[in-house]
């Protein structure tokens, strides 16, 4: 059976599901899967609740948000770099102008037309 290797970064709370490659605040794993695997089937290998985790990077693509998780579905390829945060991590400095997407997560965002700011409404003092 052809299977794929994973390179996956657990940070902040999530650092407990790494087992004996868990550090203080991170573990890292190389994980081998059947070929096909989707990220519903890493987290399952993990144990680790999908609820559980905040901001998702595959490849450096954005995957998942807190409460937003349309990834669970993506196909896994051979040799990507997972990095799953804790829900307390917060954005990435390194993003802080955007960051590119994966399309189930692209597609989400433009189902619901995407995330909409309001400035709160003004108030006479």
């Amino acid at each position: 059976m052809a299977s794929i290797r994973l390179d996956v970064w657990l940070y902040g709370a999530l650092a407990v599901y790494g087992g004996a490659a868990r550090e203080a605040s991170f573990a890292h794993v190389d994980l081998v899967l059947p070929a096909g695997s989707s990220m519903a089937d890493l987290l399952a290998h993990l144990k680790l609740p999908t609820a559980e985790r905040g901001i998702t990077f595959i490849n450096g693509s954005l995957s998942a948000l807190p409460g937003r998780q349309p990834d669970l579905a993506h196909t896994l390829q051979d040799q990507d770099r997972i990095g799953l945060f804790d829900l307390r991590s917060m954005w990435p400095f390194q993003y802080r102008h955007g960051a590119a997407l994966v399309d189930e997560l692209a597609a989400s965002f433009q189902e619901d037309q995407g995330m909409h700011h309001m400035a709160p409404a003004k108030t006479d003092p």
